[in-house]
């Protein structure tokens, strides 16, 4: 279901995946995420602090957004669509905002973004420096922003692979709202591999469109 939104666009530009797969739909899940991260490889790095304004600007129209007590997020790193634009406008505006922190089996804690940063357990993924509050702090966010590598258009969501956001999704409110980042050519027609434990996202955001699969 598709709701009427600020600069929505119902069918985002998409990947076409015959150009990677022959017309053959993809099952597996590595090869899909191999598939995508060659896809963002190709990202021009020159281009990504006007997606950063862009999705910032896009999530802020988020009714959902506006009327957030408490929002969850992440830190970008390389390609992936950036997060930059986004925190500093929470902050500014006072929203608190619960940034992870990955543990070592990979399940995330969380801790209020103030600003401060520190090296985290995983390679170039940063964490805040705050005080941690708990894997099920999660559960005080209303909107949820998550990474992905690719969403097809019933907000099935293909992750990096290590269960993280996984996890902190089974432990958000039923009624958070759960939107997913992505370059626009990261959209897929294709419906994606889903598992019994999987929820989709409700809301699609790229640099130019907004799709909503299910509610704002």
């Amino acid at each position: 279901m598709a709701a009427d939104l600020p600069n929505e666009e119902r069918r985002p530009a998409v990947q076409d995946d015959s150009a990677i797969t022959g017309n053959r739909p993809v099952r597996d899940k590595s090869a899909l995420r191999a598939q995508a991260r060659a896809v963002r490889r190709e990202v021009d790095p020159r281009g990504l602090p006007a997606v950063a304004d862009a999705l910032a600007a896009a999530v802020e129209g988020l009714p959902a957004v506006r009327a957030a007590g408490t929002v969850a997020a992440y830190l970008s790193i390389g390609r992936e669509p950036p997060t930059t634009a986004l925190l500093d406008r929470w902050r500014a505006r006072g929203l608190p905002v619960l940034l992870p922190v990955v543990l070592p089996d990979l399940d995330l804690d969380w801790a209020l973004d103030d600003g401060t940063r520190r090296p985290g357990v995983l390679r170039r993924v940063a964490e805040p420096a705050s005080a941690r509050l708990g894997p099920d702090a999660v559960a005080r966010a209303d909107v949820l922003v998550v990474p992905a590598l690719a969403v097809d258009r019933a907000g099935r969501r293909l992750g990096q692979g290590g269960g993280s956001f996984d996890r902190a999704l089974a432990r958000a409110r039923p009624d958070a709202l759960v939107v997913a980042l992505l370059h626009d050519v990261e959209v897929r027609d294709a419906p994606l591999p889903v598992e019994p434990h999987d929820r989709p996202v409700d809301v699609v955001v790229t640099p130019s469109r907004v799709l909503v699969v299910r509610r704002a």
